[in-house]
């Protein structure tokens, strides 16, 4: 039997935020919009809307975006990734709260240290903002390099877990969202 989807629209201190997920585990999290509506209008209507979906996250995401440190052990639903995608978000997991680490360090602690393009766009596919921390990942170069959310997106989440993101200056660049498939929002 084919799995049911699912999803919710919540109010965080920072914005609207969605969850899309199914019973093998969360899919999507699009980061705060200003509206409700324009969160479900990215999310789709192929879902349905259920309130209480993902509750236990729901608070831990209110929390989280009103500056409290969280943990993130939530089941990913990795259909349709590939084997590196996962390899790159799961090294990302593992960067601590309120810390960065660079594109490079990702691409040596999976093994292949050449690929730090490669997970640079690994990252901006990631579909688990947040869940799979890929606003923690930075230009080895001094910048904040890119991020699908935007710049400003990016400091407000560093900013939230206390890392000062003044220094990130140099190389930062938005994401253009044609260059990539719509994910990490």
């Amino acid at each position: 039997m084919a799995d049911k989807f699912y999803s919710s629209v919540f109010q965080t201190k920072t914005g609207w935020v969605g969850l899309l997920g199914s019973t093998s585990g969360l899919q999507r999290v699009i980061l705060p919009c200003e509206s409700a509506r324009e969160v479900q209008e990215l999310l789709g209507d192929s879902a349905l809307e259920t309130p209480d979906f993902c509750a236990d996250l729901q608070e831990r995401l209110q929390a989280y975006f009103s500056g409290r440190r969280v943990d993130f052990p939530d089941k990913l639903d990795f259909a349709g990734t590939t084997p590196f995608q996962r390899q790159v978000w799961q090294a990302a997991q593992l960067i601590p709260y309120g810390e960065t680490r660079s594109y490079q360090w990702v691409a040596s602690h999976i093994g292949k240290p050449g690929a730090a393009r490669a997970v640079g766009q690994s990252l901006g596919r990631n579909p688990f903002p947040i869940i799979v921390p890929c606003h923690r990942v930075v230009a080895s170069d001094g910048g904040l390099g890119g991020f699908t959310g935007g710049i400003e997106m990016k400091r407000r989440l560093l900013a939230l877990e206390g890392v000062d993101s003044s220094p990130f200056r140099k190389g930062d660049r938005e994401v253009d969202l044609n260059e990539i498939s719509l994910t990490c929002y």
